[in-house]
């Protein structure tokens, strides 16, 4: 039985695993007269789970995801299966890039995500961010010191996942501001995007033909370019609703 100094001494040590389950391994290792060593095992990968868990939770946090997604509840009859292969987060390892391109409503969003999670669990750092959402926060940034902490925290993921380019036209200074991001994490970390619209079409969509140059040079030298075609995956989605009663 677990005695109130022995609670105290884990408590004290922050071994919070292995205090919820040292009841249950003590009967465990009594009823099975576990050799110490065995014992003392089990005890340890109690709180290396509890740790491990702990971890994912918190990237998953910091992840900031829009929404949960996850790759077993997507429907792959009219998408390309090779995503599966982009999960195992090889192409994170190579720092390589990943352009996911189609028209809305087919499930980008929902892959880019769910692709982003499974690298999350293989113990990747990734961050999630829609364009808009990354340059507005760059643009509103008043000091010098602001913007360089900002930016560094798009720098610092292993992954960083840019989703929604070419819903809309962006902000005048949005070119330079992704263009910078781009060349930083250039051959150091990789970039997974998606677009509504065909990369030959992004100069007009930041309203500066050079910069989405530059960004496409560096973007697509190392990139694997999915595209993702099939009907609206939201539009099916609401076809396979049951009409509501009136």
């Amino acid at each position: 039985m677990m005695t109130n100094t022995l609670k105290q001494h884990l408590q004290k040590l922050h071994l919070s695993g292995l205090l919820s389950s040292l009841e249950l391994r003590l009967q465990e290792a009594e009823a099975n007269r576990l050799p110490y060593a065995q014992f003392l095992e089990l005890l340890l990968q109690d709180e290396i789970n509890v740790r491990h868990q702990r971890m994912l939770a918190r990237r998953h946090k910091s992840a900031d995801f829009r929404e949960s997604r996850s790759l077993e509840n997507f429907d792959f009859s009219f998408n390309p299966t090779q995503i599966y292969e982009l999960a195992t987060g090889h192409f994170v390892r190579q720092h390589r890039d990943v352009l996911l391109v189609g028209p809305p409503g087919v499930g980008k969003s929902h892959l880019i995500q769910a692709i982003g999670l499974e690298i999350l669990k293989a113990g990747f750092l990734v961050l999630y961010r829609s364009i808009f959402d990354l340059v507005r926060e760059l643009l509103t940034q008043e000091t010098m010191a602001g913007e360089a902490c900002l930016l560094n925290k798009y720098l610092k993921p292993d992954l960083l996942v840019i989703d929604d380019m070419g819903l809309k036209i962006l902000p005048p200074k949005s070119g330079e501001i992704l263009l910078e991001i781009i060349m930083r994490r250039y051959e150091n970390r990789s970039t997974m995007m998606t677009s509504n619209r065909p990369i030959e079409e992004w100069g007009k969509l930041l309203s500066d033909v050079p910069a989405a140059g530059a960004i496409l040079d560096r973007l697509l030298h190392h990139a694997e370019i999915i595209p993702i075609n099939g009907r609206s995956y939201r539009l099916q989605s609401t076809i396979k609703q049951p009409p509501t009663k009136k």
